[in-house]
């Protein structure tokens, strides 16, 4: 029994949340022990767990008088809403895989992975109508409001491999995918994402800022939140959604570094009632997490719990609750799951590994060895067993002297410094030569008052001060200060090719 999570939890609570392996029991599990709890509240409507369960049985009748063959995949273009959470529990309880499809799809992007994928239907949201007619979706559509007159049980031949998901991901080589979930490798991850220090059962409230097309978001934003019986309010808007913090008054969130910028920035400038007076935890992921961030959230008294997850682990990997005494790692190992190096890369073995990237045999089998799935990232273990991401194995640069370097390994060199808000370490070339180089995107109220020549300067000296820490064919002899972000991702990381 690995008790550094599961001593997080009172002894209570421990013995009431089991691991349950599919999704229809997870349902169950909500019907019967959080029934009359609030659930979800959008547009200042509770519903409460019994009304929510409901739903999603009207929902599957909808979808089963569709006459769609079980297993097929059903698409969902949806905002954070009410009708999101219960079309994505819905369709998987349902007998079907779903795709929650990113909201920014548009034309020939939104048709293309809808044919991807082979989906059998989609539903849309009411703003996205057009967008659809645009693509000329040739599917059957229906409004995502869609829901029956009678409850229909949840499909009774589903079982741990069942497949419930699949999820857009880069992949372990970059190249868009879908990753396949089964129903076990979503209900783990969603039982890992219960595991943080103090009470869990009824006591959180959450928003939901992250998407459900993100495994962050739909794992640990809504599946480990339903898990607890906690009172979950949909984020449509992320404007709106950040606005809404004094008022909804989350004890929780789930959010990428970017966002914890974002927060962070308000309550300086707000005040700390900005931050609704209940705000205690942050689960932050998907991103590096400067210390430096961590460090100006605890000053607010919320505590910044880092981990580390891919879609293709089905988001949760390891979590630290240590934060204070080992803010740059990523925390320990979940339990029923397996971690080890190779030739400094992480391989991960467990039910929470996926099944394949969807119609890519090829490259599914490229990550596999042995029964291990190979991450892509470069990691080290302390002599305490926690974990440390170092770098990615794609974004090695080999300098001309045969050296290979990890850029990630510099740069959190960097973020330690509460002058630098983000960086970004890259080869260049310069009078013919190949050498390191790095941009810098200031952390701007640490200059209050300061002109650009005397930012730049600043972080000249902080390099310099980095230099001397790393070996000749290491250093960094190329210098940008950025006066704007960089380019990013959806999950707000930055792009290397910038």
């Amino acid at each position: 029994m690995n008790n550094y999570f599961y001593d997080m939890i009172p002894q209570e609570d421990f013995i009431r949340l089991s691991y349950l392996p599919t999704i229809p029991q997870l349902l169950e599990k909500l019907e019967a022990d959080y029934a009359d709890m609030p659930a979800v509240t959008e547009n200042k409507t509770t519903i409460t767990y019994r009304q929510l369960i409901g739903n999603i049985g009207k929902r599957r009748a909808f979808i089963d008088s569709l006459g769609i063959p079980k297993g097929s995949t059903i698409s969902v273009l949806e905002r954070n809403s009410r009708d999101a959470i219960e079309l994505y529990l819905a369709i998987m309880s349902a007998g079907y895989v779903v795709n929650m499809m990113p909201a920014q799809l548009a034309g020939m992007a939104l048709y293309g992975s809808l044919k991807k994928f082979n989906s059998a239907a989609l539903f849309v949201r009411n703003e996205f109508a057009d967008i659809a007619k645009q693509a000329n979706v040739d599917i059957p559509t229906y409004p995502a409001s869609s829901i029956g007159d009678e409850y229909a049980p949840a499909y009774k031949d589903i079982c741990k491999d069942t497949t419930a998901a699949i999820y857009f991901t880069g992949g372990t080589t970059g190249v868009p995918k879908g990753a396949i979930l089964t129903h076990g490798n979503l209900m783990r991850g969603g039982y890992n994402g219960i595991f943080m220090p103090g009470k869990a059962i009824g006591v959180h409230r959450y928003i939901t800022f992250l998407p459900f097309s993100h495994v962050f978001g739909s794992i640990r934003g809504l599946l480990s939140c339903l898990y607890t019986g906690s009172h979950i309010f949909t984020c449509t808007d992320m404007k709106m959604g950040v606005g809404s913090i004094p008022f909804i008054k989350p004890t929780c969130l789930v959010l990428v570094p970017g966002l914890c910028e974002i927060i962070l920035g308000l309550a300086k400038l707000q005040g700390e009632a900005f931050l609704g007076g209940c705000l205690k935890t942050i689960i932050a992921g998907a991103a590096n997490v400067p210390p430096r961030l961590i460090g100006d959230l605890d000053k607010f008294g919320i505590s910044v719990l880092q981990g580390y997850g891919l879609t293709e682990s089905s988001n949760l990997v390891s979590g630290n609750a240590d934060y204070r005494q080992k803010p740059e790692s990523i925390g320990q190992v979940y339990p029923e799951q397996e971690a080890k190096i190779v030739d400094g890369e992480l391989w991960l073995k467990g039910d929470h590994i996926f099944k394949g990237y969807y119609g890519d045999p090829e490259k599914t089998a490229e990550c596999f060895e042995d029964g291990w799935f190979k991450t892509g990232d470069l990691a080290r273990f302390d002599q305490d067993g926690f974990l440390y991401i170092v770098g990615r194995v794609k974004n090695l640069i080999l300098l001309d002297n045969g050296e290979n370097i990890s850029p990630e390994s510099i740069e959190e060199k960097f973020y330690r410094n509460p002058l630098i808000k983000d960086c970004l370490v890259q080869q260049v070339e310069k009078n013919g030569q190949n050498i390191l180089g790095i941009q810098i995107l200031p952390n701007t109220p640490a200059f209050a008052g300061a002109s650009q020549t005397e930012i730049e300067e600043k972080i000249k000296d902080a390099v310099n001060q980095v230099n001397e820490t790393l070996p000749s064919y290491m250093q960094l002899r190329n210098i940008i200060v950025r006066t704007e972000d960089f380019k990013r991702t959806g999950s707000m990381k930055i792009q290397r090719n910038q």
